[in-house]
């Protein structure tokens, strides 16, 4: 995997999302920093309860996955996830990380870990991100994975902008990937 192309020199580990992860989801998902650009500036005020619910209904089957991602030097950074709609062959994709995590190379990594993942298994053809039109950092990481500006889909809900990633565009961002 495309170990070599990233700022980061620790350990990283990315499972898919269990029980043991839900404080560190918590974490995160209350935090009105990493929050801030899905519309949420105080956090979502998620409870272990709801928590517990959600992770039931997340990594049921192959077509959605979420996973946790770990740094040998911070602990837990974040998290990462794709779903599937099958009937459009598309790929929903997100990432992320707590500001500890952040600009040391590990989006980089864990997300083209996530990308390889649904176009090596051929779950989908072509993944979206829709990231918010003053979040910099997720621009700058996506055009990094081979992302490019579309016009978004009229079967998506409406929102401003929506960026896509086939296997080719994937590719030629990251020649090492196994996805082709």
């Amino acid at each position: 995997m495309l170990r070599g192309r990233f700022v980061y020199t620790g350990k990283i580990r990315i499972k898919e999302t269990d029980q043991s992860d839900l404080p560190n989801i918590m974490q995160l998902w209350n935090n009105g920093q990493v929050m801030f650009y899905v519309g949420f500036p105080s956090g979502l005020g998620v409870t272990m309860e709801r928590l517990q619910q959600w992770l039931e209904g997340i990594n049921q089957d192959i077509y959605s996955r979420h996973y946790s991602i770990y740094a040998h030097d911070i602990g837990y950074c974040g998290e990462a996830f794709y779903r599937i709609d099958r009937e459009h062959d598309l790929a929903t994709l997100d990432i992320k990380l707590l500001p500890r995590a952040q600009g040391k190379g590990i989006a980089a990594y864990a997300f083209s870990h996530v990308i390889d993942h649904v176009f090596s298994s051929n779950l989908a053809t072509k993944g979206y991100v829709d990231p918010h039109l003053k979040n910099k950092k997720a621009w700058n990481l996506f055009a990094k994975l081979g992302f490019v500006s579309k016009p978004r889909p009229t079967f998506l809900p409406k929102g401003p902008t929506s960026l896509e990633v086939t296997p080719d565009t994937f590719q030629t961002a990251y020649p090492g990937s196994a996805a082709v």
